[in-house]
């Protein structure tokens, strides 16, 4: 059911649910956990829309994307990649430009929080290389094992993943296929934060996504343009410009629109009569 301030309607998903579980905070559990939660074609163009309209609806601030059961998601899915190949049928219906699930190759206006609550396995590790915030449960695996199947990770994560953990660590996943624990990812850099465990060391039920909830109400505190021209100031940087030119990028765009604007003179204004900010939605 969609949230009664939302300005428009959510685009129908095949392969997810939808959600709003705090202020201005969409949830995507995926829920095909019989499938590991694979993602199918039609999954891909479904989810490509939901984030599409995450970034154009203006009560919406972050989204959150989960699995349903004991897997975050494990890749695509093979098995009807497998009857298409034995009937020879056409790929009429490629990936969006978006990538895997909408999200490997995205480059939305909104963040998004992975919340890893199992294993993350091909493209569904390639999710969470481009998520703005990556957060597991203790019990949670990532792992590229498209090297054991005779294929390769396409969608996105092999040109990211050496700037985000580093070349030796990137070849040993791509190249081993292995799966790396929550704990290594943390310690790696691939993860933000891993849920805790109950006293007897075994993961909380939805912990992970708790978790994820509370990241993103705090980040719902802040300024809705500052969010958005922050996340673009970050993204810069991977696109291969010196600091400089990045820097004057970002000024010259999205700077200029949210310069003087009715947030940013709140924010000052609110500092200044020690009150929280009264946040209205960005127009960026």
């Amino acid at each position: 059911m969609a949230h009664s301030t939302l300005h428009s309607q959510p685009p129908p998903c095949s392969t997810a649910s939808l959600s709003f579980p705090s202020p201005h905070t969409l949830l995507v559990t995926l829920n095909r956990p019989k499938s590991l939660n694979c993602i199918n074609r039609q999954g891909h163009i479904d989810l490509d829309a939901v984030w599409r309209w995450l970034d154009a609806e203006p009560f919406l601030r972050i989204g959150i994307i989960t699995g349903e059961g004991r897997a975050f998601c494990a890749g695509a899915d093979l098995k009807e990649w497998n009857q298409m190949n034995a009937a020879n049928a056409p790929k009429s219906e490629p990936m969006p430009a978006s990538g895997f699930a909408g999200i490997s190759r995205r480059r939305g206006r909104k963040p998004i929080i992975a919340a890893v609550n199992g294993l993350a396995h091909g493209g569904g590790c390639e999710i969470i290389v481009n998520c703005d915030v990556v957060l597991a449960s203790p019990s949670a695996v990532f792992a590229l094992p498209e090297a054991k199947r005779g294929l390769v990770a396409l969608a996105g994560a092999l040109p990211r993943l050496p700037r985000v953990v580093g070349r030796m660590r990137a070849m040993e996943m791509a190249l081993t296929g292995r799966n790396v624990s929550a704990e290594e990812a943390k310690a790696w850099g691939l993860c933000n934060g891993i849920a805790e465990k109950n006293g007897h060391g075994v993961d909380v039920k939805g912990g992970v996504l708790e978790l994820a909830i509370k990241w993103a109400a705090e980040i719902c505190k802040n300024s809705p343009d500052s969010i958005v021209t922050s996340k673009r100031g970050i993204e810069l940087s991977w696109e291969g410009l010196g600091a400089e030119e990045e820097s004057q990028r970002l000024v010259d765009g999205m700077w200029k629109q949210m310069e003087g604007k009715q947030n940013m003179k709140e924010g000052v204004k609110a500092f200044v009569e020690k009150r929280p900010p009264r946040w209205v939605d960005s127009k960026l």
